[in-house]
This record gives C-alpha cells, structure tokens and sequence, in this order.
C-alpha cells in the first residue's frame, strides 16, 4: 500500500500547482490516511488526531504526543511535527519567515473556532477553500483498493449469512443488532458503521434505529450493515421477511428489486449519477410508489461509507471506471414497513461487476 502514497502527493501538488497555491492543509481524517497511511481516528468534531501540510517541496504530518509512535510508524516517508500548543500555534511557528502565504484548506473539515484560531495565527496568509480534490482522486480505486473492499464486503457477508439464519418471531431489533456487531468485530476491523435493523413500522425510517421491538410473524426487516478491513469500507442491505409476507410487501419488494437490477444493468463509465438514479427512479414511479423512494439511488464507498460519487437526481458528474458505488433503491410506506435492497458495484469502462453476493434475496 506504501507505493500508492507517492502518486497520490504528486497529484494533489499539480493541483496547488495549477491553483497557484503553496501549500493545502489537510484535516479530514480519511483524506490524511489516503495520502499518508496515518490511520488515527478523529474522537469528535472538536478532537482531531492531526493533519497534513502539504508543500511543493515537502509533506508534513502535524499530530499531538497521544500519537508520536502511531505517525512514524505509519507516515516514515513525512516529516513528523509534534504539536503541544495546538494546530494553529504550531503553524504559526512553521510559517514564519517562509515564502508560503497562499493555503488551501477543507472547509468541511475545520470548526469555526478552528479557522479562526489559525487565520489569526497568520495574518498575512491567504486562505483558498477548496473541497472535494482529494475525494475526487479517491473516488476513483486502485486495484489493490479494490481489493480491500472486497474482502470487506466478504466479512460483512459473512455475518449476514447468520443473520439470515437468525431471524425469527420474538427476536428484538437490538438482539439482531448486538449480533451483527459481535460478527463484524469477529471478521473484521469492526463496523463501517452503526447497523440498521428496521422491523414493521419501522422500516419505514430509513434511518433507523435498532430498538426493543419485538420481531413479528409477517413484517418487512431491513438489515443495513457494513464492515470495515484494512480501513476500507463495505456497505449492504437486505430486506428479510419473518415468516411468510403480506400480500403488499411481496409486491413492493418486487418492485425495488426490479429498480435495482436495472440500474445495475445500465451502469457504466461515460453516465452521470443522475441517469442511473432516474432509471431506477422511474420504475418505481411508473409502479405507483414515486413519492416513497425518498433518497438518493447510491454513493461511493471507500476509506469512508459514504463518499464520492454520488447517485441521485442532483449529479451530473460523469461516471468513471474504477469508482465503486451502491445500488440501493427503496420504497418506505410510513406506519407499515418499508423495502430496500443494496449492492456494491465497480463501474468499468463497458458495463459493471457487482461486487455483493446474489444471496439473500427472494424471487416473488
């Protein structure tokens, strides 16, 4: 992995090169690790373990004593910063006397307070906001990336696999949750993020949250879950039924199914996000359930769960080979249940891999 961090430093400095920029400033956790193999974790919004300072002739990792040993070992090729003040301090100390007055920095990625403290820290720099680069050049995978997502996708298979076999009337949500969790930190580095387990009612939230609901005869469960592995992430979902469904789920359940398969189909470089989303979109509209898909087809998956590009009605960008993304379409019925049914997919030049399994899903 260490021979990819090179290419990827040269790159973003023909960015600050074209920008006419001296140096970027890097604070977002997955953007750091991707350029320079420091996997620290931000604890909060307010915690950051580091960032990177990226000059045209150098690489610096700026990080607090917690992780010293962590950087060099991880990070050798940068030139390591000890921070005891604070980031905007040690900048400060860093800059002065240097010819470097023009700095990128990620807006997304720095609290207000943070901004502040380091433009009073230097005055005399300009600061440029610029998002998204370095997500873009994550956006598209370099095999051996590819790789790791796959076998993150394996772990996360494996530990629906049980699942599959463990749902059952009188089972709550959070009892399937706990499972899934114990599973994925058994295979893997752990959760991509908190799992989704949506029963009855509740699977009309597609976003919710495992509580002690009971499981009964009949209902719709979502199951979204993902695992994280060698810091790649992988994300799924199925929709499983406890025993056998209701008339009305079996049809929406048909429906969604249809919306992902052909969106799978057409999928490939030289198509825009929103294309992809407007083919599923359609036939779910078509069925009588437009108003019920209520977010975007997909979005990238990498370092982070969600990340560049993304599938929805507001993309234009052009698709490209080497992405890999979600297909999940959905259709929530508030006060009685809901459907929605994910793959991860690599876009190639012609057409697509689906990266998932074809398990777990039921032909209606």
């Amino acid at each position: 992995m260490r021979s990819l961090y090179p290419g990827r430093l040269k790159r973003l400095r023909l960015i600050l090169a074209r920008q006419g920029l001296d140096a970027f400033l890097v604070t977002c956790p997955e953007n750091r690790r991707y350029l320079s193999g420091f996997t620290a974790e931000d604890m909060g919004i307010s915690e950051s373990a580091g960032a990177l300072l990226v000059l045209r002739n150098e690489a610096i990792l700026l990080t607090d004593g917690r992780y010293q040993v962590q950087a060099r070992d991880e990070a050798p090729d940068w030139h390591l910063v000890i921070y005891r003040q604070g980031l905007a301090h040690t900048l400060k100390d860093l800059m002065y006397g240097s010819a470097i007055h023009k700095i990128a920095y990620e807006p997304n990625f720095l609290t207000c307070q943070q901004f502040d403290a380091i433009r009073k820290a230097l005055p005399e720099t300009e600061f440029v906001a610029l998002s998204g680069r370095i997500e873009a050049m994550r956006s598209i995978k370099a095999p051996l990336e590819i790789d790791y997502i796959k076998e993150a996708i394996s772990a996360a298979e494996s530990v629906l696999n049980g699942v599959w076999r463990a749902i059952r009337p009188g089972i709550t949500e959070k009892e399937v949750a706990w499972y899934i969790l114990e599973g994925l930190w058994r295979c893997a580095e752990g959760p991509s993020f908190p799992p989704i387990v949506a029963s009855g009612p509740n699977a009309a939230l597609p976003h919710a949250v495992p509580t002690d609901k009971v499981l009964e005869e009949g209902e719709p469960v979502i199951v979204d879950m993902g695992a994280r592995l060698k810091g790649y992430c992988s994300d799924m979902t199925r929709t499983m039924f406890v025993g056998r469904p209701k008339p009305l789920f079996r049809e929406v359940y048909s429906i969604v199914r249809e919306a992902q398969l052909a969106a799978q189909r057409a999928l490939k470089a030289g198509l825009t996000g929103r294309q992809i989303d407007k083919i599923a979109r359609d036939i779910i509209h078509d069925a009588g359930y437009g108003p019920r898909f209520v977010h975007s087809l997909g979005h990238g998956v990498g370092l982070a769960v969600h990340e560049a590009p993304i599938l929805s009605h507001r993309s234009r960008k052009m698709l490209r080979a080497g992405m890999v993304v979600t297909i999940e379409p959905g259709i929530y019925l508030p006060g009685q249940g809901g459907v929605r049914l994910e793959n991860m997919a690599l876009v190639e030049a012609e057409g697509t891999t689906i990266l998932s399994k074809k398990d777990w899903f039921y032909d209606f």
